[in-house]
């Protein structure tokens, strides 16, 4: 096992991947820019090291900077995480270069299977269902346009090294063409630097369902089962939960299978997810590969009773994989929610600065994965996410049931949350019954949304004080026959009571 790691990275993910190694007996390297100082993952680590300013492209993504901060600690293995260089083949290979062991596929594998088109023709000769479209780069406008008339509308222009919806537009006709294909290669290439793009046919309302896949360097190659992903906005996802309300065991056993083909095609190892669209017939097709450890790989731990950080370094150690993956069924279920610090009442604006006091929930199934702490500010430098609550149950039911009483207790306050968002997905008719695509939550946010009742004001607060008094001293002198007046104070007790829940930040 490995003496000492340095984790690449920052926040919420730095600091999980700090306490996985503590567990393990590991000692740990955090890095940290300029306004990251004084963050939680610095304060955890044995050692920490300042690597450059705000910018993360002079600091978080220096590799230079990062090698030598292993070199300088005695490191033996590094742990990219998630964002930042955790897809980039570069550090694989500098890790390599310096007699380090990089905590994820290999350089070869991410190329293989990380881009999209590359992945794409990976998975066409794996004989993995894929959706129709270009598997190389589309040279011009001209050519592209004629490709999609063929296709047929509407259809999918995506950025070849893209992420998170970047250099992504749907296309709905031939008039859109032109515009929408300028603005795709424009910001892929602000965004990744390559303004390639290419076509997929645009599936209407599908699911988004993603298989999680471990491979250890002894040829075994596992798939721990899916995670339902389709609770979006703007292709970012908001929700996720384990299992799928839709997937049967049959089409577990068959997309598990096709996600394992490919990661033997590919030469996996590590962790890995493999993603799929799901149409309404319940047809599968291969969408790409993040070869690295998800966001939402809690939800997953959580039905399967394994730690994936865990699980990562010690199949990075070389290490084989315990199990079989066709004795891994999920476990009751688990959902998760990223809260993030933005005003969802103003455009999801981010909101950085200063926390000046939280609650975090508690209780029966309640998990909180997080990098913030009271009195620590936000920095506007980088994604907003502050937290990733977890909630698991014995039924999606008791999930849903958990995951909205904790996200009553939690509060925060000198800042904004997303939380109110979550309160709206979670009492949503539609989603309670998993009636859900991967443009459903675009729709529900476009909905007009009922006026919210004012706050009570002067006179009418007043009267209503009084009224609640005159009920409550009337009930102390009730006879046994007025047991509807009893339950008024406890009542109004309650319903002021909702009226501060729904005022929280």
């Amino acid at each position: 096992m490995f003496k000492k790691i340095l984790i690449a990275n920052r926040g919420e993910i730095a600091v999980r991947i700090l306490r996985a190694c503590r567990e393990l007996g590991i000692q740990t390297v955090a890095v940290y820019s300029d306004v990251d100082r004084a963050s939680l993952h610095v304060r955890l680590a044995d050692e920490a090291y300042h690597i450059g300013p705000a910018p993360s492209r002079e600091s978080y993504l220096r590799i230079d900077k990062l090698m030598d901060v292993a070199k300088k600690s005695g490191c033996d293995a590094v742990h990219p995480g998630y964002g930042f260089l955790a897809e980039n083949p570069a550090l694989p290979r500098a890790c390599v270069h310096a007699g380090l062991t990089f905590i994820g596929p290999s350089a070869e594998a991410m190329e293989a299977m990380g881009s999209k088109t590359a992945g794409k023709q990976l998975a066409r000769r794996a004989e993995v269902p894929t959706v129709p479209g270009t598997s190389e780069p589309v040279e011009n406008s001209e050519e592209a346009q004629a490709l999609a008339q063929n296709m047929g509308y509407p259809i999918l222009l995506k950025a070849i090294a893209g992420g998170g919806g970047k250099g992504m537009r749907v296309v709905p006709n031939d008039a859109a063409f032109a515009g929408a294909w300028r603005d795709a290669a424009s910001e892929a290439m602000n965004a990744f630097g390559d303004p390639r793009v290419f076509i997929e046919k645009y599936l209407v309302g599908p699911r988004h369902i993603e298989i999680q896949i471990f491979a250890d360097v002894h040829g075994r190659c596992v798939s721990l089962g899916e995670r339902e992903c389709s609770v979006q906005r703007r292709h970012q996802k908001v929700v996720e939960e384990a299992p799928s309300p839709v997937v049967t065991p049959e089409l577990r056993r068959k997309m598990g299978e096709a996600a394992v083909r490919l990661g033997r095609a590919g030469g996996y190892t590590n962790a890995g997810t493999v993603e799929f669209l799901v149409d309404a017939h319940l047809n599968f097709y291969f969408l790409e590969v993040n070869t690295r450890l998800q966001v939402e790989h809690p939800v997953t731990e959580q039905v399967t009773n394994l730690d994936l950080v865990k699980l990562q370094i010690a199949i990075a150690a070389g290490h084989r994989l315990p199990f079989a993956w066709e004795t891994i069924t999920p476990r009751g279920h688990a959902m998760e929610v990223r809260l993030y610090a933005e005003d969802p009442d103003n455009n999801f604006f981010p909101s950085p600065g200063k926390i000046i006091s939280r609650h975090a929930p508690t209780g029966p199934g309640i998990r909180l994965d997080e990098g913030v702490y009271e009195g620590w500010t936000v920095p506007m430098d980088y994604d907003p996410l502050l937290s990733k609550l977890i909630a698991w149950g014995n039924s999606r039911e008791e999930t849903i049931a958990r995951l909205r009483r904790a996200l009553d207790e939690y509060t925060i306050m000198g800042i904004r949350t997303n939380v109110s968002l979550f309160r709206r997905i979670l009492t949503d008719p539609e989603f309670v019954r998993g009636e859900i695509h991967t443009k459903w939550l675009d729709e529900v946010l476009a909905r007009p949304r009922p006026p919210a009742v004012p706050p009570l004001q002067g006179t009418e607060q007043a009267a209503l004080i009084a009224a609640a008094l005159w009920h409550s001293t009337s009930s102390d002198h009730a006879s046994p026959g007025s047991a509807g007046r009893q339950s008024s104070p406890s009542r109004w007790k309650m319903e002021g009571r909702r009226q501060h829940m729904d005022h929280k930040p």
